[in-house]
């Protein structure tokens, strides 16, 4: 009987190695087609802007300037360099929500170039993945800007700063291909998602403390990764601290559990795509 399940076990383990290996050789494979589609959806947000890349850097800039006369007074005496606070949280859970809700809409969004040609289908919603964390790149720049004309302790850990990103990251990948799976046959999860995003960014701690949050709802903002990947990019860039190890066991975790579940859940869905494609 152990030695029957050991054998499923063994079985499954290999079954499962085999297919994380094909998964990344045919990503080397076509690696030439993810560039060239990050490239497409860069020329498509772009086209017909005059300011064009600039409104990756301005975006951001305006909307903490809204947020920061509106919520600065609430939370300026509880929380030093407010403003810093606010950006570092608000960067990391925008470009999850861009990264997320565009690669939601990547298999729908290419159904005509799938009909027709073969490709790994999983390389859409990931390139949609890499082409956020392009954004986020850009965004970087106003934060380090505010960081350098502000009265801020800087730290050698602000260097490790990509470490919290690629986190976040791959937690990103698995999360957009666990969507972009299901939003084929439920095509309503589109509009679904909005306000999960928007409900999921009142629950993070990016406008206010969780200090003022009663002790009896915290276990509902410590149940939150988003809450993990922000606090552990504040002590890095902001606290001047590594994060404790915690964080980034619970980081990493997450990370892959989400990469490997997105994986499975697309690997098992994809064969239908084409029946409602």
């Amino acid at each position: 009987m152990v030695e029957t399940s050991f054998n499923r076990l063994f079985n499954e383990m290999m079954r499962y190695e085999k297919l994380m290996r094909s998964y990344v050789n045919n990503f080397l494979k076509y690696r030439h087609f993810l560039k060239e589609l990050v490239k497409k959806d860069f020329k498509f947000k772009y086209r017909r802007s005059r300011l064009g890349v600039l409104w990756s850097l301005l975006n951001p800039l305006l909307m903490i300037m809204v947020l920061s006369i509106v919520f600065s007074t609430l939370f300026n005496r509880h929380i030093p360099n407010y403003i810093l606070y606010l950006l570092t949280g608000k960067l990391m859970f925008d470009f999850f929500s861009e990264s997320t809700s565009s690669a939601m809409r990547a298999i729908n969004g290419n159904a005509a170039l799938i009909r027709k040609i073969y490709v790994p289908r999983y390389l859409f919603p990931i390139s949609k993945s890499v082409f956020s964390l392009i954004n986020l790149a850009f965004t970087l720049i106003i934060l380090f800007a505010i960081m350098m004309v502000s009265n801020i302790d800087w730290s050698w850990t602000v260097l490790l700063f990509p470490l919290p990103i690629i986190y976040l990251f791959v937690f990103a990948v698995g999360f957009g291909l666990l969507l972009s799976a299901y939003a084929v046959f439920f095509k309503d999860l589109n509009h679904l998602y909005g306000v999960v995003t928007t409900a999921w960014m009142y629950l993070t701690p990016i406008i206010y403390p969780i200090d003022i949050i009663p002790d009896k709802y915290r276990t509902v903002i410590e149940a939150n990764p988003m809450y993990y990947y922000i606090s552990l990019f504040r002590d890095i860039v902001l606290n001047g601290n590594f994060g404790d190890l915690n964080t980034h066991l619970i980081c990493m975790g997450v990370s892959l559990l989400s990469l490997a579940l997105g994986l499975f859940v697309f690997q098992k869905k994809q064969n239908d795509f084409i029946l409602y494609l």
